[in-house]
Protein backbone atom coordinates (compact mmCIF):
# COMPACT_ATOMS: atom_id res chain seq x y z
CA UNK A 1 0.00 0.00 0.00
CA UNK A 2 1.62 3.24 -1.13
CA UNK A 3 2.53 5.34 2.05
CA UNK A 4 -0.12 8.37 0.84
CA UNK A 5 -2.82 5.91 0.58
CA UNK A 6 -1.61 4.80 4.18
CA UNK A 7 -2.20 8.02 5.60
CA UNK A 8 -5.54 8.65 3.82
CA UNK A 9 -6.85 5.43 5.51
CA UNK A 10 -5.84 6.90 9.23
CA UNK A 11 -8.60 8.79 11.18
CA UNK A 12 -8.09 12.18 10.93
CA UNK A 13 -6.79 14.11 14.00
CA UNK A 14 -10.17 15.31 14.91
CA UNK A 15 -11.70 11.72 14.22
CA UNK A 16 -9.55 10.55 16.78
CA UNK A 17 -10.22 13.57 19.20
CA UNK A 18 -13.60 12.89 18.56
CA UNK A 19 -13.70 9.39 19.31
CA UNK A 20 -11.56 10.10 22.66
CA UNK A 21 -14.59 12.48 23.87
CA UNK A 22 -17.48 10.29 23.20
CA UNK A 23 -15.58 7.31 24.68
CA UNK A 24 -15.01 9.57 28.10
CA UNK A 25 -18.41 10.15 27.91
CA UNK A 26 -19.12 7.13 28.17
CA UNK A 27 -17.32 5.99 30.64
CA UNK A 28 -18.60 8.39 33.00
CA UNK A 29 -21.90 7.96 32.35
CA UNK A 30 -21.59 3.73 33.20
CA UNK A 31 -19.89 5.47 36.42
CA UNK A 32 -23.11 7.77 36.75
CA UNK A 33 -25.50 4.42 36.56
CA UNK A 34 -23.29 2.18 38.99
CA UNK A 35 -23.38 4.76 41.40
CA UNK A 36 -26.81 5.65 40.88
CA UNK A 37 -28.65 3.61 38.99
CA UNK A 38 -30.14 3.74 35.31
CA UNK A 39 -33.12 5.49 36.37
CA UNK A 40 -30.66 8.74 37.49
CA UNK A 41 -28.73 8.83 34.03
CA UNK A 42 -28.73 12.80 32.42
CA UNK A 43 -26.80 14.41 30.67
CA UNK A 44 -26.65 17.38 32.91
CA UNK A 45 -25.36 15.32 35.39
CA UNK A 46 -22.60 13.21 32.99
CA UNK A 47 -21.65 16.67 32.16
CA UNK A 48 -20.88 17.89 35.31
CA UNK A 49 -18.81 14.74 36.14
CA UNK A 50 -16.37 15.68 33.13
CA UNK A 51 -16.41 19.80 33.82
CA UNK A 52 -18.39 19.70 30.55
CA UNK A 53 -21.71 21.88 29.71
CA UNK A 54 -24.44 20.26 28.44
CA UNK A 55 -24.06 22.81 25.01
CA UNK A 56 -20.66 21.07 24.60
CA UNK A 57 -21.89 17.25 25.38
CA UNK A 58 -24.64 18.07 22.87
CA UNK A 59 -21.79 18.07 20.22
CA UNK A 60 -21.41 13.72 20.90
CA UNK A 61 -24.49 13.07 22.03
CA UNK A 62 -27.62 15.09 20.73
CA UNK A 63 -30.21 13.93 23.52
CA UNK A 64 -30.71 11.76 26.37
CA UNK A 65 -31.89 8.95 24.01
CA UNK A 66 -28.89 8.83 22.03
CA UNK A 67 -26.49 8.45 24.87
CA UNK A 68 -28.83 5.79 26.32
CA UNK A 69 -28.92 3.70 22.82
CA UNK A 70 -24.76 3.98 22.89
CA UNK A 71 -24.71 2.87 26.28
CA UNK A 72 -27.05 -0.05 25.55
CA UNK A 73 -25.54 -1.19 22.54
CA UNK A 74 -22.34 -1.42 24.51
CA UNK A 75 -23.36 -3.07 27.21
CA UNK A 76 -24.97 -5.77 24.75
CA UNK A 77 -21.39 -6.07 23.33
CA UNK A 78 -19.31 -6.53 25.99
CA UNK A 79 -21.93 -8.99 27.32
CA UNK A 80 -22.29 -11.02 24.15
CA UNK A 81 -17.88 -10.78 24.01
CA UNK A 82 -17.96 -12.28 27.72
CA UNK A 83 -20.28 -15.25 26.45
CA UNK A 84 -18.03 -15.94 23.58
CA UNK A 85 -15.15 -15.56 25.73
CA UNK A 86 -16.14 -18.40 27.78
CA UNK A 87 -16.77 -20.41 24.95
CA UNK A 88 -13.63 -19.92 23.66
CA UNK A 89 -12.11 -20.62 26.62
CA UNK A 90 -13.98 -23.98 27.46
CA UNK A 91 -11.89 -27.21 26.69
CA UNK A 92 -12.37 -29.33 24.01
CA UNK A 93 -12.49 -32.45 26.16
CA UNK A 94 -14.33 -30.77 28.59
CA UNK A 95 -17.88 -32.56 29.36
CA UNK A 96 -19.75 -29.66 30.03
CA UNK A 97 -21.56 -29.05 27.25
CA UNK A 98 -21.20 -25.45 25.68
CA UNK A 99 -24.44 -23.89 25.81
CA UNK A 100 -23.79 -24.14 29.49
CA UNK A 101 -20.67 -22.55 29.52
CA UNK A 102 -22.12 -19.75 27.40
CA UNK A 103 -25.11 -19.23 29.72
CA UNK A 104 -22.25 -19.31 33.28
CA UNK A 105 -19.94 -16.38 30.89
CA UNK A 106 -23.62 -14.18 30.57
CA UNK A 107 -24.17 -15.19 34.64
CA UNK A 108 -20.56 -13.96 35.68
CA UNK A 109 -21.07 -10.69 33.39
CA UNK A 110 -24.51 -9.93 34.86
CA UNK A 111 -23.54 -10.29 38.50
CA UNK A 112 -20.06 -7.95 37.73
CA UNK A 113 -21.85 -5.93 36.31
CA UNK A 114 -26.25 -5.38 37.86
CA UNK A 115 -26.55 -1.65 37.27
CA UNK A 116 -25.50 -2.07 33.30
CA UNK A 117 -27.47 -5.23 33.02
CA UNK A 118 -30.34 -3.40 34.42
CA UNK A 119 -29.94 -1.02 31.59
CA UNK A 120 -30.56 -3.70 29.26
CA UNK A 121 -32.86 -5.67 31.71
CA UNK A 122 -34.17 -4.33 34.29
CA UNK A 123 -37.20 -1.54 34.47
CA UNK A 124 -37.84 0.71 31.08
CA UNK A 125 -36.32 4.02 31.25
CA UNK A 126 -39.26 6.47 30.86
CA UNK A 127 -39.89 8.27 27.66
CA UNK A 128 -36.99 6.22 26.09
CA UNK A 129 -37.46 4.05 22.71
CA UNK A 130 -34.76 2.36 21.38
CA UNK A 131 -34.71 3.27 17.30
CA UNK A 132 -36.22 0.59 14.93
CA UNK A 133 -33.40 -1.75 13.87
CA UNK A 134 -30.99 0.58 15.49
CA UNK A 135 -27.70 -0.22 16.69
CA UNK A 136 -29.27 -1.85 20.13
CA UNK A 137 -31.22 -4.07 17.88
CA UNK A 138 -27.93 -5.32 16.01
CA UNK A 139 -26.54 -5.72 18.86
CA UNK A 140 -29.33 -8.14 20.87
CA UNK A 141 -29.12 -10.11 17.48
CA UNK A 142 -25.32 -11.00 18.24
CA UNK A 143 -26.30 -11.78 21.43
CA UNK A 144 -29.18 -14.38 20.25
CA UNK A 145 -27.05 -16.06 17.53
CA UNK A 146 -24.79 -17.30 20.12
CA UNK A 147 -26.92 -19.15 22.42
CA UNK A 148 -28.53 -20.45 19.10
CA UNK A 149 -25.57 -21.64 17.77
CA UNK A 150 -24.80 -23.23 21.16
CA UNK A 151 -28.45 -24.60 21.68
CA UNK A 152 -29.08 -25.67 17.99
CA UNK A 153 -25.66 -26.21 16.25
CA UNK A 154 -25.30 -29.79 14.22
CA UNK A 155 -29.23 -30.27 13.59
CA UNK A 156 -30.60 -29.76 10.34
CA UNK A 157 -33.38 -27.63 9.01
CA UNK A 158 -35.54 -30.73 9.12
CA UNK A 159 -35.20 -31.63 12.18
CA UNK A 160 -35.64 -28.31 13.64
CA UNK A 161 -38.75 -28.10 11.66
CA UNK A 162 -39.66 -31.35 12.78
CA UNK A 163 -39.42 -30.58 16.69
CA UNK A 164 -41.57 -31.68 19.56
CA UNK A 165 -43.51 -28.49 20.84
CA UNK A 166 -47.04 -27.71 21.66
CA UNK A 167 -48.94 -27.20 18.54
CA UNK A 168 -48.37 -23.74 17.61
CA UNK A 169 -51.31 -21.15 16.80
CA UNK A 170 -51.42 -20.37 12.80
CA UNK A 171 -51.08 -16.73 13.70
CA UNK A 172 -47.72 -17.45 15.94
CA UNK A 173 -46.12 -19.48 13.44
CA UNK A 174 -46.81 -17.30 10.86
CA UNK A 175 -45.48 -14.03 12.94
CA UNK A 176 -42.30 -16.36 13.48
CA UNK A 177 -41.69 -17.27 10.08
CA UNK A 178 -41.99 -13.15 8.99
CA UNK A 179 -39.10 -12.40 11.53
CA UNK A 180 -36.23 -10.79 10.08
CA UNK A 181 -33.57 -13.35 8.49
CA UNK A 182 -30.65 -12.32 10.25
CA UNK A 183 -32.40 -12.77 13.08
CA UNK A 184 -34.47 -15.80 14.65
CA UNK A 185 -36.26 -15.56 11.13
CA UNK A 186 -33.42 -17.81 10.05
CA UNK A 187 -34.79 -21.05 12.59
CA UNK A 188 -38.71 -23.26 11.78
CA UNK A 189 -41.24 -21.87 13.95
CA UNK A 190 -40.73 -24.89 16.61
CA UNK A 191 -36.89 -24.36 16.92
CA UNK A 192 -37.91 -20.68 17.39
CA UNK A 193 -40.58 -21.49 19.75
CA UNK A 194 -37.89 -23.91 21.65
CA UNK A 195 -35.05 -21.09 21.96
CA UNK A 196 -37.50 -18.59 23.28
CA UNK A 197 -38.40 -20.67 25.99
CA UNK A 198 -35.27 -21.83 26.85
CA UNK A 199 -33.79 -18.14 26.86
CA UNK A 200 -36.57 -17.04 28.88
CA UNK A 201 -35.50 -20.01 31.68
CA UNK A 202 -31.61 -18.83 31.69
CA UNK A 203 -32.36 -15.26 31.65
CA UNK A 204 -35.10 -15.56 34.19
CA UNK A 205 -32.86 -17.38 36.47
CA UNK A 206 -30.03 -14.65 35.59
CA UNK A 207 -32.20 -11.82 36.87
CA UNK A 208 -33.42 -13.50 39.94
CA UNK A 209 -30.11 -13.90 41.26
CA UNK A 210 -29.01 -10.19 39.88
CA UNK A 211 -31.97 -8.67 41.99
CA UNK A 212 -31.17 -10.81 44.92
CA UNK A 213 -34.31 -12.79 44.93
CA UNK A 214 -31.86 -16.32 45.09
CA UNK A 215 -29.46 -14.88 48.01
CA UNK A 216 -30.81 -17.62 50.33
CA UNK A 217 -28.78 -20.06 48.44
CA UNK A 218 -25.73 -18.68 49.23
CA UNK A 219 -22.63 -20.06 47.52
CA UNK A 220 -24.83 -23.04 45.68
CA UNK A 221 -26.58 -20.33 43.27
CA UNK A 222 -23.65 -21.26 40.51
CA UNK A 223 -24.35 -25.04 41.57
CA UNK A 224 -28.21 -24.48 41.10
CA UNK A 225 -27.62 -22.95 37.77
CA UNK A 226 -25.42 -25.03 36.23
CA UNK A 227 -27.74 -27.95 36.91
CA UNK A 228 -30.88 -26.01 35.75
CA UNK A 229 -29.02 -25.23 32.40
CA UNK A 230 -27.92 -28.83 31.60
CA UNK A 231 -31.48 -30.39 32.38
CA UNK A 232 -32.90 -27.37 30.07
CA UNK A 233 -30.58 -28.14 27.13
CA UNK A 234 -31.08 -32.25 27.64
CA UNK A 235 -34.61 -30.93 27.48
CA UNK A 236 -34.47 -28.89 24.68
CA UNK A 237 -32.50 -31.60 22.68
CA UNK A 238 -34.72 -34.38 23.92
CA UNK A 239 -37.73 -32.45 21.58
CA UNK A 240 -35.50 -32.81 18.50
CA UNK A 241 -35.83 -36.22 16.19
CA UNK A 242 -32.76 -38.11 14.99
CA UNK A 243 -32.24 -37.04 11.68
CA UNK A 244 -33.52 -40.15 8.91
CA UNK A 245 -36.19 -40.59 6.89
CA UNK A 246 -38.15 -41.55 9.46
CA UNK A 247 -37.63 -38.76 11.45
CA UNK A 248 -41.01 -37.27 13.46
CA UNK A 249 -42.18 -34.89 16.21
CA UNK A 250 -42.72 -37.77 18.26
CA UNK A 251 -39.59 -39.15 17.64
CA UNK A 252 -36.75 -37.79 20.73
CA UNK A 253 -33.14 -37.69 19.89
CA UNK A 254 -31.06 -40.23 21.74
CA UNK A 255 -29.03 -39.49 23.43
CA UNK A 256 -29.55 -35.53 23.78
CA UNK A 257 -26.24 -33.94 21.95
CA UNK A 258 -26.91 -32.76 18.23
CA UNK A 259 -26.29 -35.34 15.66
CA UNK A 260 -23.12 -33.64 14.26
CA UNK A 261 -20.31 -31.76 16.13
CA UNK A 262 -19.99 -28.19 17.15
CA UNK A 263 -17.82 -25.73 15.63
CA UNK A 264 -16.47 -22.33 16.12
CA UNK A 265 -16.63 -20.99 12.65
CA UNK A 266 -20.16 -19.36 12.36
CA UNK A 267 -20.17 -15.83 13.16
CA UNK A 268 -21.89 -14.49 16.59
CA UNK A 269 -24.93 -12.09 16.09
CA UNK A 270 -28.30 -10.82 19.80
CA UNK A 271 -32.09 -2.97 24.53
CA UNK A 272 -34.91 -1.85 25.48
Amino acid sequence: MPADEHVAALPSLRQRRRAAATQEILDAAERHISEHGPGALSLRAVARSLGMTVQALYHYFPSRDDLVTALIAKAYDELADAVQAAVDAAADDSDLPRLVVAAEGYRRWAIAHPERFQLLYGTPLRYYAAPAEGPTTQAMRRMSTLFEREMLDGFTAAQLAAADTPALSPSLAAHLEQLPPDGLGDLPPPATALLLSAWGHMHGLVVLEVFGHTSFLGDHQAEIFRMAMRNMLKDVHSRIPVAGPGMAATEPAEPTEPTQPHTREQAPSAGQ
